[in-house]
């Protein structure tokens, strides 16, 4: 699903991704972790195109956005990017709208649905999230972790292949991790490809297949993580 080859970026004088190489498979959840200032967050501007490398090869479900630092044009990066959904730290809702309206938003705006259309899909989405009785309810008038259910759901309105989350538990209870990692291990059946960056140790072995360890700009550590038979059960 993600192919990354000797990704390399850098802000003025300093070398903030040291050649970085990074595999996900289809259904796969790959967590990256590691500390603060080690290039976790430019990765993953990087593969949602927010930011661009300056060198190497990114391949995305099969089509290559850039190769040798050098982009495809622009009509293939949207089709590209419309396979890449993005869940924000800070969930990034608009205040203004509620959860349905955030939901069909990019739909309408960005894949040209029909608004009964999206409004239809929203509200299935919203079932499966355990939102139903909260789609006409505000952001202000919602939980931390509703919040990023609906961050989660209005990602998830536009069929991504690889979903992308940037510290999804920070702005949450610790109560409320299980119920994020139990949302996310639901998704992998469903076969969608995960990218999470984390500082939660824990909560990376609750949900990953793969953890990465990363450290000044480079991949420093690749270990498969087995869920034991405990793990299982609290997430059954």
């Amino acid at each position: 699903m993600l192919k990354i080859r000797g990704l390399k970026k850098t802000f003025g004088n300093t070398l903030v991704l040291k050649g970085v190489d990074l595999d996900i498979l289809e259904g796969e959840i790959v967590v990256v972790v590691g500390p603060s200032g080690g290039g976790k967050t430019t990765l993953l501007r990087i593969i949602t195109g927010l930011e661009k490398c300056d060198d190497g090869s990114i391949e995305i479900s099969g089509n290559t956005l850039c190769k040798d630092g050098k982009y495809c044009d622009k009509k293939t990066a949207n089709i590209i990017r419309k396979d890449v959904g993005l869940v924000f730290q800070s969930f990034n809702l608009f205040p203004h709208k509620s959860v349905l309206e955030n939901i069909i938003e990019a739909p309408i705006r960005v894949l040209g649905e029909k608004k009964e259309n999206a409004i239809n899909k929203a509200l299935e989405i919203l079932n499966f999230l355990g939102l139903s009785d909260k789609a006409n309810n505000y952001p202000c008038e919602l939980s931390g972790g509703q919040k990023q259910r609906v961050a989660i759901g209005r990602a998830l309105a536009l069929n991504p292949k690889l979903m992308c989350f940037d510290e999804p538990t920070s702005a949450l209870d610790p109560s409320l991790t299980l119920d994020v990692a139990k949302l996310i291990r639901n998704l992998s059946k469903e076969g969608m490809s995960m990218l999470i960056i984390t500082h939660d140790m824990e909560f990376a072995k609750l949900v990953s297949d793969k953890i990465v360890s990363m450290d000044s700009g480079k991949i420093i550590e690749n270990i498969s993580i087995i869920i034991n038979f405990q793990l299982i059960i609290i997430l059954l």
